[in-house]
């Protein structure tokens, strides 16, 4: 069994608790939704490409910013944003 492993700042994981109020490790759970969904981040793949995971965490759906480096997902940012809710529930057929 092949196991998923993460990465991220420290730094920036508390800046993004302090923030958003999602810390990276709680994000991880988001890619273990067997909903989840990707997508491109397209407004800042300039220097590396750049992701979104969609996915239900503890009940609310979250939304982590992540690249790939070398053979880790690398957490960039996450938090509960409206938008990425809509776009779980819309690719997932979810009508509220």
């Amino acid at each position: 069994m092949v196991r998923t492993r993460f990465e991220w700042d420290s730094d920036k994981d508390a800046e993004n608790q302090s923030k958003h109020g999602a810390s990276f490790s709680r994000a991880q759970y988001a890619f273990a939704d067997t909903q989840r969904v990707i997508a491109k981040d397209v407004t800042h793949s300039q220097t590396e490409e750049r992701f979104y995971c969609f996915g239900e965490v503890d009940g609310g759906v979250l939304t982590v910013r992540f690249t790939y480096r070398t053979s880790a997902i690398r957490i960039i940012g996450a938090g509960c944003w409206r938008k990425g809710k809509l776009i779980y529930e819309r690719e997932n057929q979810i009508h509220q």
